[in-house]
């Protein structure tokens, strides 16, 4: 299980990772790493030995949780590498594959690897690397009646079977922490073929206009699960957390509930993090550090909990 607001499960097959804009420098997964390292070296090596975690900076693939979803028997929501990027240039595209494949026994419900039926899980993949998941996700490949299966073709075009927008199951998304990193990671994300798109406006450090994106519709053919006016099927937000966390403005976070409420987008309010206004004071703008806890996640009085059909 997970304290993550939207999503039952975590599933790190891949950990570290390195920034890339201003939304990484407190990052979360960075500042829990040592205590995460911590505790699997002491599950590994004999008691009282001394060791070192490694550094968050050493991206590593972990081949043996690989299969970790497929043992879990209860269908969930599952946020792919809370503690990593998938797209991350360290992370081979030989594993990234291994990872879809996972991902699409669960959507067929059944391993043939393991030679029995799986869950249906929900897999939610976010990135800050959007450029490599188009590249990648634009090549992906299934051969049917193939031992290849799955892979990736070499050259564009390419006469095979593209799976992306039929892996129902599979979500993707981009971080965004203000209109420049939006400018930058939305429209690669609205080109990708995908099933359900999604963004993540955590942690909140700037105003962003979603409208321009919200009224652009890929122009690719694909199979759409949630058939809207636009591209994006999900949006996501949140203050930061954590000791040095910046505050936002509360205005960010009305102003894109009523864009998406607008665009029939579902709305997902995470968190205030550790800064929120005084809930006595009416869509007040003045903001106070009460702790994550504390501030909690109502925004104007209201839980917003939506998401994609």
């Amino acid at each position: 299980m997970t304290k993550i607001e939207w999503t039952d499960e975590t599933w790190n097959p891949v950990t570290g990772c390195t920034k890339v804009s201003a939304g990484c420098k407190n990052c979360y997964a960075e500042r829990i790493w040592p205590r995460v390292a911590g505790a699997e070296l002491s599950r590994m090596l004999p008691r009282r030995e001394s060791h070192i975690p490694r550094a968050f900076t050493d991206v590593r693939c972990h081949p043996e949780r690989l299969n970790a979803p497929l043992h879990w028997n209860k269908p969930r929501r599952i946020f792919v590498n809370s503690m990593s990027d998938l797209f991350h240039e360290d992370v081979p595209d030989e594993f990234i594959l291994q990872v879809f494949e996972v991902m699409r026994a669960c959507e067929n419900g059944y391993s043939f690897q393991l030679d029995r039926r799986v869950s249906l899980h929900t897999f939610q993949i976010l990135t800050k690397r959007p450029a490599r998941m188009l590249d990648f996700c634009t090549r992906l490949r299934f051969a049917q009646n193939d031992a290849r299966g799955m892979y990736l073709a070499k050259t564009l075009p390419h006469n095979g079977f593209n799976l992306m927008p039929l892996l129902r199951h599979v979500w993707l998304g981009v971080s965004v922490e203000d209109q420049d990193t939006a400018d930058e990671r939305i429209p690669p994300l609205l080109q990708t073929p995908a099933a359900v798109r999604f963004i993540s406006y955590e942690p909140a450090l700037g105003p962003i206009n979603f409208y321009e994106f919200f009224e652009q519709f890929p122009d690719h053919n694909e199979v759409r699960v949630v058939q809207r006016h636009t591209g994006i099927d999900w949006v996501i937000a949140g203050g930061e957390s954590g000791p040095n966390a910046r505050p936002p403005h509360p205005d960010w976070f009305r102003t894109l509930r009523d864009q998406c409420a607008d665009a029939d987008v579902p709305f997902f309010f995470k968190q205030w993090g550790e800064w929120a206004p005084d809930i006595r004071e009416f869509q007040a703008n003045r903001m106070f550090r009460f702790g994550k806890k504390a501030a909690g996640r109502a925004l104007d009085g209201r839980l917003h909990d939506e998401f994609p059909a």
